[in-house]
């Protein structure tokens, strides 16, 4: 990049930088991001196909989750990390319709191109769009209805569907909404949800049948010494973020051994501090220790000789849940440990699942904290599983939360395409262009329905418009009947939250790609600056 000044070329970045500017960079931009959007396309809706992604090290993940594949990609081009980022904010808010949302930002983007072609400008584009997007907020609030407990069993059933888990569907949709409805509480009078409350643990061997729900924590963990009892009522828990061994020294140093005495009596020393921080547990009335760090084979023996319980390595994540569901404090101190900072619990149990052990905690003090156990034939099945399950628990969160739920099955961007044309022939100036553009590309979900489950997508189309114009606000595509069925009827419904979360940031990914009419590639510095030379100082 250089300026011109009396015939004198100006430069004014670092060589070898390159800069794409006007329509040039403006399409590149569009095309990046499209060919993200339209890699998951393929993925939407109960009939789309999985994406199977190798890492370096020979990790294989295969999923129809739009947030899983593009965060996966490893994205380069900038533009087209816009994209992922809408699907990881998507998830993020509201759990599903990330691939709703990338396909979404692709469209808009297809729109605005062939607008620009025709010499639309790009803030008049922006501005009909923002438009569009709030007239989409008003019409998708008219058409909701309320939600009701058997709403919320088809939304986790809907959110499921196409996740390889039909056969278990409806079982796996009821532990959603038995674990949701145990957590919900109300601030202000209005009810929240925090997902964060239940817990998700994988076990790849089994039956996805096998799947249950436990009121309390699950660990996959085991205890640290066989002669430990398996199994403890009436809990007192003592959670320690911190070891119950020998603490080494911060810097490197050597002890001098210079007699048989001196070793037998730096071993008892040792030994001695072992037990002087068992005896430290021993004394709090704890009969179960979750650690997160290592207890040493001496302190384990002296517990284990006491009766007590005790696991360690213990996440930090899975201590914070501890000590939220037993009332314990998290101990970072052995000096600290007193019968007061004890969580409790009704039983403390290590039992078989599959081929390994795992600790369950019940009948905890605060009986807000649920965990699901799932369990299928393979490591890839459960992995599956466990993101399917994070989305319906997110979506049937929302739907709580909002009380408010839409029919699916394209039904809702139908009935905004029709409204939004109405809406367009309304204004007055380009900006009409521009929301017509929006509602053509809202018909992409349907669209992609259609094509995805192997029909006409014109002929649905067509049959879906018809529909909509008699007054049939619900009707959306039945991808296994291969017609228009009304989407309420048969319980495809998914909450009102997901679709507007997905308008509205395909809309802003969309219009910040618009903005930008100059990319400017930084080079690498070819001279990097060298460390200063420090041999020669003593």
């Amino acid at each position: 990049m250089q300026g011109q000044t009396g015939g004198q070329p100006i430069i004014i970045l670092r060589q070898g930088t390159e800069e794409t500017r006007g329509d040039e960079a403006k399409r590149s931009n569009i095309m990046a991001a499209r060919a993200v959007a339209e890699a998951v396309r393929t993925t939407l809706g109960p009939k789309g196909l999985d994406k199977m992604i190798t890492d370096p090290a020979g990790l294989v993940i295969i999923t129809n989750d739009g947030a899983t594949i593009l965060d996966e990609m490893k994205i380069k081009h900038p533009a087209a990390k816009l994209v992922a980022e809408v699907a990881k904010t998507q998830d993020d808010e509201v759990g599903d319709g990330t691939t709703t949302a990338a396909v979404l930002t692709g469209e808009f983007l297809k729109g605005a191109q062939e607008l620009m072609e025709i010499g639309v400008h790009p803030t008049t584009i922006i501005h009909g769009y923002n438009l569009a997007s709030h007239k989409s907020k008003e019409i998708l609030s008219d058409i909701a209805v309320h939600s009701t407990d058997e709403h919320l069993r088809k939304i986790a059933e809907t959110a499921l569907t196409g996740k390889g888990v039909e056969f278990s569907r409806e079982k796996l949709a009821n532990l959603v909404v038995t674990a949701v409805k145990s957590i919900v509480k109300k601030e202000n009078g209005k009810k929240t949800v925090n997902i964060k409350d239940i817990s998700i643990e994988r076990r790849g061997e089994g039956s996805v049948e096998d799947s249950e729900l436990v009121e309390g924590i699950i660990l996959d963990k085991t205890k640290t010494h066989q002669s430990m009892p398996s199994k403890i009522e009436n809990a007192k828990i003592a959670i320690l973020a911190t070891p119950i061994e020998v603490r080494k020294t911060e810097t490197k140093s050597e002890i001098s051994i210079e007699s048989i005495g001196q070793t037998r009596m730096f071993l008892e020393q040792e030994e001695n501090l072992v037990r002087a921080a068992a005896d430290k547990v021993i004394k709090s009335g704890a009969n179960v220790v979750f650690c997160q760090k290592g207890v040493d084979d001496m302190a384990r023996y002296f517990l284990a000789k006491a009766g007590i319980f005790v696991s360690h390595r213990i996440k930090k994540n899975d201590l914070i849940k501890l000590s939220r569901a037993t009332g314990g404090k998290i101990i970072t101190s052995l000096d600290e440990i007193k019968p007061d900072t004890l969580g409790e619990a009704g039983l403390v149990e290590e039992k078989m699942v599959g081929n390994g052990e795992m600790i369950f905690i019940t009948g905890c003090k605060n009986p807000d904290t649920n965990s699901i156990l799932l369990r299928g034939g393979s490591e890839h099945v459960v992995t599956s599983l466990a993101r399917a399950m994070h989305d319906a628990l997110r979506v049937v969160g929302v739907a709580i939360e909002d009380e408010k739920i839409l029919a699916g099955g394209g039904s809702p961007e139908i009935e905004l395409a029709l409204r939004l044309r109405e809406y367009a022939s309304t204004l007055e100036g380009r900006e009409q262009l521009a929301v017509s553009k929006f509602a053509l590309a809202l018909e992409i979900i349907p669209k992609t329905l259609a094509e995805n489950a192997g029909l006409d997508a014109i002929d649905m189309l067509v049959e879906l418009r018809s529909s909509h114009e008699h007054g049939n606000k619900t009707v959306g595509l039945d991808v296994f009947e291969g017609k228009p069925v009304d989407m309420l009827t048969i319980g495809v419904i998914e909450p009102l939250r997901v679709k507007t979360q997905a308008i509205s940031s395909a809309t802003e990914a969309a219009s910040m790609i618009l903005r930008i009419d100059d990319v400017i590639a930084s080079a690498k510095d070819a001279n990097p600056k060298k460390k200063p030379d420090m041999s020669g100082l003593d």
